[in-house]
């Protein structure tokens, strides 16, 4: 038994290595782009082989392999993407993340789900330089759990429509959803908001 907990502990940890180098290389590559569209995509792809990368340093760390306490994760994750955009002191951060551990799976999910949500938050909530909220919460609930991260920003369009985004990120969530069985949708209120819940495995 303790011959296999090494060895998951260092697969943990070259994969996090490996994912940091792809990160790190998409980084470098985005730099010799001159199109600012096309460097925005690579410096978002950078932030979510990252995201993946937290998850696996997360459980490098833990004493348990199978199952990850996303807590410390989303703390790291949240602070890398506000460094990210330079959010800075002008957008703060309202956390409340539940400390039941979460399958490898789930959790490499959920963090790659909060990293497009928190992003988009940062790039349309505070677009203008505003300051403001994002507000995450990780909650248990009879059925499984609850994921809300809401900004208050101005909020989504009237007309808007999740289940016909176009956007690389939201069909990313509507997709990570599905694998780990869950739901997706706008929550109502001021500013923009998403409501993910899923099942308790």
């Amino acid at each position: 038994l303790a011959e296999k907990e090494v060895l998951l502990k260092e697969a943990h940890h070259r994969v996090k290595n490996n994912l940091q180098v792809v990160s790190s290389l998409l980084n470098l590559q985005s730099k010799a782009i001159k199109d600012g569209a096309a460097q925005a995509v690579f410096q978002e792809s950078c932030a979510r082989v990252r995201a993946m990368a937290l998850v696996h340093e997360t459980l490098y760390r833990s004493q348990d392999f199978a199952r990850l306490n996303m807590r410390d994760c989303a703390a790291k994750l949240i602070d890398a993407l506000a460094g990210f955009y330079g959010s800075g002191a002008r957008v703060r951060f309202s956390t409340d993340i539940c400390d039941s551990p979460l399958s490898v799976d789930t959790a490499v999910s959920l963090g790659l789900i909060l990293n497009e949500l928190v992003s988009n938050a940062l790039k349309h909530g505070f677009a203008d330089g505003r300051a403001g909220v994002v507000t995450v919460n990780l909650a248990r609930e009879a059925a499984g759990y609850r994921l809300t991260v809401a900004d208050d920003g101005p909020g989504l369009p009237a007309d808007y429509d999740l289940r016909k985004a176009k956007t690389l990120g939201m069909q990313l969530v509507a997709t990570l959803t599905g694998q780990i069985s869950g739901t997706v949708e706008a929550s109502p209120g001021k500013g923009a908001g998403f409501i993910v819940r899923f099942p308790l495995k």
